[in-house]
């Protein structure tokens, strides 16, 4: 089998050549030159047999991304066990916790999908929502209780070990960027400059806009959390892949533990004051990421530190996962 020591984990963007996504960034400057076949996958795979680092695109959603991580992680070609996960993708940013163009560390990742949803033309008066946790009968009804997926709480050694190591990294920062943050009239953390922060992510293959939705997403991570999560973050294929290596890990093929998320905002969340929600979804229709290109660099800039560390000291790193303060 071949060992792996990293695997480099996106979701979409081509190898090479035409307008950049989440993947070629590691392709071309980790480099990732070697194609292997994957044809029980999204896509095929790109490999580093120098560093042992891995690439997979899984493919946009959560069922692609499980699907694609199950594959790889029951492939008998490779020998994943001691492999350290890396997922490196961009995301929308909640303007009351950070800014476009910055870079979070999740410790917890969060389903936004999995739940009970009722109209919103019929959903009782006084509730603060129509969304309510599966076996509940009311929104965010304690006790919380996860009948599994709806909530992962990644290694917070490593999340703290991973963050220390790159939170000076320079991020780019750019005049659309700068424009783009003067919207958010009143939202201290979103016209901050971009920053690599620790920060949560809740997952979903339904993508949410507004302001309500925005106070929903922060309000589910800290149901699902006991308060400990802090929603940054909003992704979608998160949860499908810690579902799937959950399943490889207790087949003995993969250490769940070793699993790090990092999350790259393109644009927010949610729009800015004086535009709605609907207005919002049109200019994301119409490819308003302010900071899509920054947001590519960043997941690239920042995830390789961390992928270079680990591979340069792999003597030690092989056996004993990093940790942080």
């Amino acid at each position: 089998m071949i060992p792996i020591n990293v695997v480099v984990v996106t979701m979409f963007g081509q190898d090479t050549g035409g307008r950049p996504g989440e993947f070629q960034n590691w392709v071309e400057q980790l480099p990732l030159l070697q194609k292997l076949s994957f044809p029980q996958g999204y896509r095929d795979l790109r490999y580093n047999p120098d560093k042992g680092v891995l690439g997979i695109v899984t493919g946009v959603g959560t069922a692609r991304a499980a699907a694609s991580i199950m594959a790889l992680g029951m492939d008998p070609r490779f020998d994943l066990s001691k492999a350290y996960w890396l997922v490196a993708g961009i995301a929308g940013v909640n303007p009351n916790e950070g800014s476009i163009g910055s870079a979070a560390w999740a410790e917890w990742v969060v389903d936004g999908d999995l739940g009970f949803e009722i109209d919103a033309r019929e959903i009782p008066a006084g509730w603060p929502t129509g969304f309510i946790p599966l076996g509940k009968a009311q929104p965010y009804e304690e006790p919380a209780t996860d009948i599994g997926g709806a909530v992962y709480h990644l290694n917070p050694k490593l999340v703290d070990w991973a963050y220390e190591l790159t939170k000076n990294v320079k991020l780019e920062d750019t005049e659309i960027m700068r424009t783009a943050r003067a919207l958010y009239v009143g939202y201290s953390a979103a016209q901050a400059p971009p920053a690599v922060v620790r920060g949560d992510d809740v997952c979903g293959s339904t993508r949410h806009s507004g302001n309500l939705f925005n106070k929903h997403l922060s309000a589910w991570t800290a149901y699902w959390t006991a308060g400990k999560g802090r929603f940054v973050m909003t992704a979608m294929e998160d949860t499908g892949i810690a579902q799937s290596l959950t399943f490889v890990a207790n087949a003995g093929r993969a250490d769940i533990r070793r699993l790090m998320v990092l999350r790259t905002g393109s644009n927010y969340q949610m729009p800015y004051p004086g535009r709605s929600a609907a207005e919002h979804i049109t200019a994301l229709k119409r490819g308003e990421y302010p900071a899509l290109m920054p947001a590519f660099a960043a997941a690239y800039r920042v995830g390789s530190m961390v992928v270079e560390e680990i591979v340069a000291h792999w003597d030690k790193h092989a056996d004993t996962i990093p940790s942080g303060h």
